[in-house]
């Protein structure tokens, strides 16, 4: 399981310049080698926050504040695939479901996330794959809620 302190060698590994302070509209930014995440966050979201601007930086460009154009929210949509796909995958929901996780705030415990991301992430899949997705004998339903089958 990635982990904050993970993450954040990443970032330097990558000559990313990472600092926590107070941030008044946005819980993390990123302009171009600098990463600003929001200090007053707990460390599980800090790492959600991270992992998000990651995405940004492997897959975006420019600035990205103006969220009223087209090319901008795709950057950003970008970025959060990037984070839900480290931190959650379809493995990592179905390593949840193989350590009994039964609800939502059990399996974002168990992946070290936040609920929010989780949904987010859960929300993402299902416009993605539909109403499930197979992976590795496990198949996943996203609706009508989620549930973890294995295949036999």
């Amino acid at each position: 399981m990635t982990t904050y302190e993970d993450i954040l060698m990443e970032a330097d590994a990558n000559n990313l310049i990472t600092k926590e302070k107070p941030l008044r509209a946005h819980k993390g930014r990123i302009k171009g080698n600098r990463i600003a995440v929001n200090g007053n966050l707990s460390e599980r979201e800090k790492k959600c926050v991270m992992a998000e601007e990651l995405g940004h930086y492997y897959t975006g460009y420019g600035n990205i504040l103006d969220q009223s154009l087209i090319s901008n929210r795709k950057q950003e949509l970008h970025g959060r695939i990037y984070a839900y796909n480290k931190l959650v995958g379809l493995m990592g929901i179905v390593d949840a479901y193989k350590n009994h996780c039964t609800s939502i705030s059990e399996s974002a415990e168990f992946l070290d996330v936040t609920e929010e991301f989780l949904n987010d992430a859960l929300s993402h899949y299902k416009s993605k794959y539909g109403r499930y997705a197979v992976i590795d004998n496990y198949a996943i339903f996203f609706e009508p809620y989620i549930a973890v089958l294995e295949l036999m």
